[in-house]
């Protein structure tokens, strides 16, 4: 075997292994389906708020929602807050609620909500909002995870990572129609 003929072997060997590790990373990372039960988990749920005041998260059943799973640690889910706060003003009146599940201590949040304020509730899901991420399809387990709820409780979107503002207008223009 020629050395070229090596190289071209080599480089047709890299792209299929390249490849491989591409889909593999995507489908480890891309969210999967929710649980059908997760916006009942949701609604459940009695969590303290930034000021350590409990919500009863069931008194926004019914209404179309932005689900937003967050750290106070995690630039990106930092990052994406003003937007948050942006389309949680624009679409209130038709509706729409966004709420911010820090999945971090009490403390953390607390002091974050006091220096960077924002127009919906930030309320402390603590390491249990790992697992109701994960019941919302975030197999990957990572932060930011925002997820968009429909009226009937149905999730029609699922975000890993930072979301593209438009996407997330789209996908709110959707089911606050």
């Amino acid at each position: 075997m020629t050395a070229r003929r090596r190289w071209l072997a080599f480089g047709a060997l890299a792209a299929v292994a390249g490849g491989l590790g591409a889909w593999t990373a995507w489908r480890r990372y891309a969210p999967g389906e929710a649980e059908i039960d997760a916006t009942d988990l949701l609604f459940a749920l009695n969590l303290p708020d930034a000021a350590g005041s409990p919500v009863d998260v069931g008194r926004w059943r019914g209404r179309p929602l932005v689900v937003n799973f967050w750290a106070t640690w995690c630039p990106p889910c930092v990052e994406e807050m003003p937007e948050l706060s942006e389309l949680h003003t624009k679409y209130e009146k038709s509706g729409l609620q966004v709420l911010g599940l820090g999945v971090d201590s009490p403390d953390n949040i607390r002091k974050f909500s006091v220096e960077r304020p924002v127009s919906y509730p930030l309320l402390v899901a603590g390491a249990g909002g790992s697992e109701l991420s994960r019941r919302f399809g975030n197999r990957a387990g990572g932060l930011p995870y925002t997820v968009v709820v429909d009226r009937s409780g149905r999730v029609i979107r699922r975000i890993i990572g930072r979301f593209r503002y438009q996407e997330l207008r789209d996908a709110i223009e959707a089911v606050v129609a």
